[in-house]
């Protein structure tokens, strides 16, 4: 039975009061932004983080608002990730709502890549999405209420640029995605992927803080990317912004149309590379 995702008539309809949403980066940023469009819904929040410090400033001003629980989590950790579940579902409940938002910008030169650059950017933000995933959705489909899935890919998922780390993750949290949209679409879960453009968060300097042993040269390659991030939507109107995609039952979620005119060239220059169809002239 699908209790949270039954269709009318009118379109989908969400019964936000009482469902338990699952926050992986869900302290600051774009996480922050998410539960807090949440929690003013009636949804019992779940956040999971790096930065304890920054859980318990969210904890403590969500809590005035929804029952909180935090919980501190390295998303590379699949043990770790399954006892954050158990905890969460001890306490709270049954998660309905999965956000596999946490992530980092990682860069590197091309000529100064090396093994351990790889592993930190896609262990946090390709196999971190992989974890929840594989920890909440045998649950989901267990319990047979459907669900929600939101993953946080970027417009660089959709558009490449020159940061390999980064667009190699993404790529493929959008392929990730469509696929699974298709895949637990049977089980009444429902998946979207957003892919947002710049929005004003600290995610540099996290990212720095992520593992400076690997010296992912945030300072000098992503100096105007600070800037840049800062001239964005604010994590609140995405918060927002998720909210209505999924009401939508949007397969993907964008945060404004900067990507457009690049999105509109790729898909024109793949377009152009298919082969014609063969004629039978000349036969």
């Amino acid at each position: 039975m699908i209790s949270r995702h039954e269709l009318r008539s009118g379109g989908p309809v969400r019964e936000w009061q009482g469902s338990v949403a699952f926050i992986t980066g869900g302290g600051q940023g774009i996480g922050l932004g998410i539960a807090r469009a949440l929690g003013r819904r009636g949804v019992r929040l779940a956040l999971a983080d790096i930065d304890e410090a920054a859980l318990a400033r969210s904890e403590d001003e969500l809590s005035h608002v929804t029952t909180v629980e935090t919980v501190r989590l390295d998303v590379r950790d699949r043990a770790a990730f399954a006892s954050a579940a158990d905890q969460v579902e001890a306490k709270v409940g049954r998660v309905d709502l999965l956000f596999n938002n946490a992530g980092i910008v990682p860069y590197s030169p091309v000529a100064e890549l090396r093994y351990d650059k790889w592993d930190l950017a896609l262990g946090v933000n390709l196999t971190g999405v992989v974890n929840g995933l594989q920890t909440f959705l045998p649950r989901m489909i267990e319990r047979g209420e459907g669900g929600y899935v939101v993953n946080t890919a970027s417009g660089a998922g959709l558009v490449a640029d020159r940061n390999v780390l980064y667009v190699t993750a993404k790529f493929a949290v959008v392929g990730l995605s469509e696929s699974l949209r298709l895949a637990v679409s049977d089980y009444g879960i429902d998946v979207s992927v957003l892919c947002p453009g710049p929005v004003d968060t600290d995610i540099i300097r996290h990212t720095w803080s992520a593992d400076e042993a690997v010296s992912l040269r945030v300072e000098d390659g992503l100096r105007d990317a600070e800037a840049f991030l800062k001239g964005g939507a604010d994590i609140d109107s995405v918060g927002e912004m998720v909210i209505a995609g999924m009401e939508a039952r949007s397969l993907w979620i964008h945060t404004g149309d900067m990507i457009r005119p690049y999105m509109e060239k790729r898909v024109a220059a793949l377009l152009a590379s298919i082969p014609a169809p063969a004629t039978d002239e000349g036969l």
